[in-house]
């Protein structure tokens, strides 16, 4: 058995649920009951090898941990049917999932086209990690429609990197207009889907050929656990990766796999309560004479609010605002009681991130770079009067 041919571990059974919707297939896809004991939820298998019936007779393609694990597949299997895509894989964290998916579409020479306003740590790996091995960048408003069509006018891009919505300004872009255009020039269209979760918005149904999640946030949503996947709507790229997976080895652990899957469960109920908060915060905020903006899809006011509405079915719970200067969103960030100073996001408790300093340090002077007065609230799924009291306070305190 050779590196490059590696047997393909096989997925539990899932065709019962056909035609299923979104809630029942978060809960019971790869959750097949335990065939020796009737176990409802299926062991997590910590085993890092694999006896064999003779040399190369593999059980259901299992062999080493980092080829293949019960529980990681488990754990694709339900990120694959929540997504609707055809096939997915687990990783140790989500730019591990990236770095995977960019080594296995790109040779020297080629070029990503990446909206201005998206994860500092993406823009990083493929404008320094991935640079100087001769990956090309190029930046544009993906939210723009006459940029877009400049940009792949001037020059085909071979991945078109999108994520709607973005971070931290929650920009919008069409993800189905932008894969016609992509397409139409030649390119992959790659979605992260980080910010709305499954639960509101499918890209693979509006034309995405991958996406790309950080499980560490909305999915696993308990902030206690890193992770990352891809799903892919054509299977032939789908192992194009796993090899790349394989063969660098950013795998998730057997534990990380099984608390995602967990956290999944109750995605969509988790997404109805933050959505709910995160509508009510932002309209908070708006009337709010301290603010100068606030930077949510939910708001008629945002500029992306009805291409939102038409892709997504709900508007999540990433809220932003700006306070009109450094020092003030500093002092903002720093004042809360309720929403704790973190990075991250997408747990049940509510974050304040203050992006220049923390979570976007990495793109200051670039074309990426966040205005200084803006504070990035991660709105949980605590009691939203609870929430509201605690920015008032803050807010009061400027």
């Amino acid at each position: 058995m050779t590196d490059t041919d590696r047997p393909d571990t096989d997925r539990p059974d899932t065709a019962h649920l056909d035609g299923t919707r979104f809630d029942t297939a978060a809960i019971h896809a790869g959750q097949d009951h335990d065939p020796v004991t009737g176990a409802v939820i299926p062991p997590v298998h910590f085993s890092t090898t694999y006896a064999q019936d003779g040399i190369g007779g593999l059980r259901h393609g299992y062999e080493y941990g980092r080829a293949g694990n019960p529980t990681r597949t488990a754990l694709e299997t339900q990120l694959a049917a929540i997504e609707g895509g055809a096939r997915a894989l687990s990783f140790a964290s989500g730019l591990a999932a990236e770095d995977a998916l960019l080594r296995a579409v790109l040779e020297p020479g080629d070029e990503v086209l990446l909206g201005n306003d998206v994860y500092g740590g993406t823009y990083r790996l493929i404008d320094r990690v991935l640079g100087p091995w001769g990956v090309r960048l190029r930046v544009v408003d993906l939210s723009d429609t006459e940029a877009v069509d400049a940009a792949l006018a001037a020059r085909a891009p071979k991945v078109v990197w999108v994520e709607t919505p973005s971070n931290p300004l929650l920009r919008i872009a069409d993800i189905r207009a932008l894969a016609d255009k992509a397409h139409a020039a030649g390119s992959l269209v790659v979605v992260d889907n980080t910010f709305a979760s499954p639960a509101l918005q499918r890209p693979i149904g509006l034309g995405a050929d991958v996406v790309v999640h950080s499980t560490t946030k909305y999915l696993g949503g308990h902030s206690d656990v890193v992770g990352g996947a891809l799903v892919f709507a054509d299977r032939a790229l789908a192992e194009k990766a796993q090899f790349q997976q394989f063969a660098v080895g950013g795998v998730s652990g057997p534990l990380d796999a099984w608390l995602t899957t967990r956290g999944i469960k109750t995605l969509a109920l988790r997404m109805e309560r933050h959505s709910a908060n995160g509508q009510a915060v932002a309209e908070f905020l708006e009337r709010h004479d301290r603010v100068a903006r606030v930077y949510y899809p939910g708001l008629s006011s945002h500029p992306g609010h009805e291409v939102a509405a038409a892709q997504m079915s709900g508007f999540g719970g990433i809220v932003s605002l700006a306070l009109g200067d450094a020092a003030a969103a500093r002092r903002f960030a720093e004042s809360t009681r309720v929403f704790a100073l973190a990075e991250s996001l997408g747990g049940v408790e509510s974050l304040v991130n203050y992006p220049d300093a923390m979570t976007h340090a990495s793109v200051r002077g670039t074309e990426l770079a966040v205005p200084d007065d803006v504070v990035r609230l991660s709105v949980g799924i605590e009691h939203i009067d609870d929430l509201l009291q605690d920015l008032d306070g803050a807010l009061a305190a400027l």
